[in-house]
């Protein structure tokens, strides 16, 4: 293992995960927890179905019980592969068999039970019917912090994801702009972030003069000019942790709107990354953003929350927005992504990814916050 792969998480690390989160529900007042196929089932398990279908997997935590994951008996071998296995009582089920009834023998007919919002609806109204005494909440809302809080070693990996995403960003802005199709400078940037280690590309935002003006815009066919602002959003997955980063670049020299919208992005997303510290809630992370560019009168332009959580996606609870009260813990790590939009113009947006530390915040991305003039 050279000193920049990861450390593996191991058996012990699972069960002390899933250990965890049975005490935080029995905690919170709840029967069990149910888990389906998706990001909680891996970071719990290690185990990730080959192909998530219509079939039933679940992974059910209670607390008098211990953790059982049910799968389809074809499946079984490649769950009891899966690193968190050891810890687990494996239980399958056969095609042509009930799986809601092998469900109900694992779970009670009574209590609220928490489940993973990827779960499908064919399951959780499967369960419903089998265990009609039992009511149903989603994760995010009865644990909001199951993945939140990040150990050392998940740290490293978000730690080492951003310095990729930072990299790409130093080779995209040698790139051509002017006279290039959004779609070819998205396509250069999903080479980079996967040139740099990731193994997943979730997005790639190139969004060009009047295009910049919409937060998720998807790389079209327009062909970017001289004098456009471009807003470069992009990020995805390295060793199974996210990135996620976005800086806003002019074709030549900036006009000096976009100058001025620019400054008060910057001194927004500072304001927000200076409020990140323990015990201030998820909101005040907002109100600290989104106070500077109501100030300078363009707050009808700021028109989505300041930041999310990050870990194993690149989008998880908590989220930096008004209403969300929950107090930041260090580990906790999330974007500060302020933006402007003005509408058929252009749109300028800094995020850098942010981690809780025990007297502040500390960024995970570093490249210059300063608006870049590309060719």
């Amino acid at each position: 293992m050279t000193a920049n792969e990861p450390v593996p998480f191991t058996a012990d690390d699972y069960a002390a995960r899933m250990a965890r989160v049975t005490r935080d529900a029995e905690q919170a007042g709840l029967a069990g927890v149910i888990v389906g196929p998706g990001p909680d089932l891996v970071w719990l398990t290690g185990y990730q179905p080959t192909a998530i279908t219509e079939r039933l997997t679940m992974l059910a935590l209670l607390p008098d019980r211990e953790p059982t994951l049910l799968v389809p008996i074809l499946e079984h071998p490649d769950a009891a592969a899966a690193k968190g296995a050891t810890g687990l009582t494996l239980v399958d089920w056969t095609d042509g068999s009930d799986p809601y009834a092998a469900a109900s023998a694992l779970l009670r007919n009574d209590g609220r039970f928490g489940i993973s919002d990827s779960s499908w609806a064919l399951h959780l109204l499967g369960l419903q019917r089998a265990l009609p005494g039992t009511r149903y909440e989603g994760l995010s809302a009865c644990l909001p912090m199951l993945r939140a809080v990040k150990d050392d070693n998940e740290l490293a990996r978000l730690a080492a994801a951003g310095a990729a995403a930072d990299a790409t960003y130093g080779e995209i802005v040698n790139a051509k702009f002017a006279g290039r199709r959004e779609t070819e400078v998205a396509a250069d940037l999903a080479a980079l972030l996967r040139q740099f280690g990731h193994e997943q590309v979730d997005f790639t935002v190139v969004g060009s003069g009047p295009n910049g003006a919409n937060p998720h815009h998807e790389a079209g066919e327009r062909v970017i000019e001289e004098g456009d602002a471009v807003v470069l959003d992009f990020g995805g997955l390295m060793d199974g942790y996210g990135s996620d980063t976005t800086r806003t670049v002019t074709v030549g020299e900036p006009t000096a709107e976009i100058q001025k919208v620019h400054d008060i992005v910057r001194a927004a997303q500072q304001a927000g990354v200076d409020a990140v510290r323990p015990g201030v809630t998820c909101q005040d992370i907002d109100r600290a953003a989104r106070a500077v560019i109501t100030d300078a009168g363009y707050g009808e332009y700021f028109i989505h929350r300041t930041g999310h959580g990050i870990g194993t996606t690149t989008h998880e609870p908590p989220y930096m927005v008004e209403g969300e009260e929950q107090p930041l813990v260090p580990g906790m790590c999330f974007s500060v992504e302020p933006g402007i939009y003005l509408p058929g113009r252009f749109g300028v947006r800094i995020e850098d990814i942010v981690t809780v530390t025990a007297d502040g915040g500390r960024r995970f991305n570093s490249t210059d916050h300063g608006i870049r003039v590309v060719g």
